[in-house]
């Protein structure tokens, strides 16, 4: 059975992690209006993937006898300058989201639940990766600056990401 404590913040975070889809698809709608198929196409996979991220949360809260209580969800940035400037957002936004994993972390411990403790380390692994894919694109991006070759070249890569 869930604290009081950690399923109010396991469903704000189901609510964060539907932000972050929501947020991704606002992206792959900019990405589409730029014509950099490749990279809307990445955006739509993260989308979806941060979807499962909440529905994981979602299903482990009803498991534990929680109740699930779904609230509005934020309406996200809609505008960039470059694709440079999204992924300077991607990678701020996954650093928000790796110290919201570690502050429900922290509550686990301090309610001394070991299930969602146990439960929450495949989000922390999982951060980790999502950190260290943005800071990769966004440095590809730096060294790109100007060249129309290096985007094209580097929304081809982005468009062959699989699900998954």
């Amino acid at each position: 059975m869930l604290s009081s404590k950690l399923e109010k913040s396991f469903n704000a975070q189901i609510n964060a992690e539907f932000y972050s889809s929501y947020l991704y698809f606002a992206m792959a709608a900019y990405f589409e209006a730029e014509n950099l198929k490749g990279m809307a196409h990445w955006m739509r996979l993260q989308a979806a993937e941060e979807t499962a991220h909440g529905l994981r949360i979602f299903d482990f809260i009803n498991d534990r006898g929680g109740r699930v209580e779904l609230t509005a969800i934020e309406a996200p940035k809609n505008n960039w300058q470059s694709p440079r400037e999204v992924f300077e957002d991607v990678c701020a936004h996954e650093r928000k989201v790796s110290l919201m994993i570690d502050d429900l972390m922290n509550l686990a411990g301090a309610e001394k639940d070991g299930a969602a403790h146990d439960f929450l380390e495949w989000f922390v692994r999982e951060q980790v990766e999502e950190e260290s894919t943005a800071q990769l694109i966004l440095a590809r991006l730096k060294l790109i600056g100007d060249s129309g070759v290096g985007l094209y070249l580097l929304d081809q890569e982005l468009g062959k990401r699989a699900a998954g």
